[in-house]
């Protein structure tokens, strides 16, 4: 079977990449500059709007991660797929995890258990975020979002996954990222972000709301960040079994509140 290469430019550095997937034996790895790292042995090295791993020695690093690992994520891939990634920065794509998703599913990869596990019922709270974590059967994770003036106050505030591959792909991974319009304003401003596809990103403003291709619906925002959220889990072999409620999850503070769920002994793997 011949692998789907994705290629196109990454979101915050604007550089040339490309990510492919093929059927490999064990656990999931990433494949770049001539070696295969397990993804659960890459170290956290940047969390600044994105999620950036490397790999002990600095073979690898690669920014942005959290969408193509959100693809694994929603379907329950832990095992049998090697992520080969050219470039410093994995491409935007269709903005989401759609694309990746669908890549995944051509290998035929049988979906397992995640190893990560909530064990204890227990919260962590990190600057403005907190995350509930609760023993449960399944899989079962919900974002709340905040936004603060309008027509962010009409945006929904919560965003719900129940482990279904199918729901998944279906209402999770076409959640396109988003940013405000003050900030996009700014970045175009430095020279940056031109290359972003209007179909591919949602941008927030004051009294409006700017999207091209898929109509908007007014979840999306939490949705991508549910979505954002099972990438970063993933990094630890999640999402987990068992129940998280994150608010205001962000990069940085999903990664910490990881750490520390599994200090604390919240989550085992």
């Amino acid at each position: 079977m011949t692998a789907m290469v994705i290629r196109g430019q990454g979101l915050h550095s604007g550089a040339r990449g490309a990510v492919s997937f093929a059927r490999c034996g064990g656990p999931v790895v990433l494949r770049a500059n001539g070696a295969d790292v397990a993804i659960t042995a890459l170290e956290v090295v940047a969390t600044t709007r994105s999620t950036t791993l490397a790999s002990r020695g600095g073979v690898i690093r690669v920014a942005t991660l959290e969408h193509v690992l959100a693809a694994l994520a929603g379907l329950g891939v832990h095992e049998g797929v090697a992520i080969a990634i050219e470039g410093e920065e994995a491409p935007l794509a269709d903005g989401g995890a759609r694309v990746f998703a669908d890549a995944v599913r051509a290998l035929g990869v049988a979906p397992g258990p995640s190893p990560l596990c909530v064990v204890a019922r227990g919260s962590v709270d990190v600057g403005a975020s907190r995350y509930d974590f609760e023993p449960h059967d399944g899989v079962a994770v919900e974002v709340e979002v905040d936004f603060d003036g309008a027509p962010r106050a009409r945006l929904a505030r919560i965003a719900r996954w129940d482990g279904d591959p199918e729901d998944f792909c279906a209402r999770i991974a076409p959640a396109r990222t988003f940013g405000f319009e003050h900030e996009v304003q700014e970045l175009l401003a430095r020279g940056l972000a031109s290359h972003v596809t209007p179909e591919s990103v949602v941008v927030i403003g004051e009294d409006r709301i700017l999207s091209a291709g898929a109509p908007f619906q007014t979840d999306e925002p939490a949705r991508h960040k549910l979505l954002d959220l099972l990438g970063d889990l993933y990094v630890y072999g999640g999402p987990p079994r068992g129940r998280v409620h994150a608010l205001r999850p962000g990069h940085a503070a999903t990664h910490e509140a990881l750490h520390a769920a599994l200090a604390r002994g919240l989550v085992r793997r």
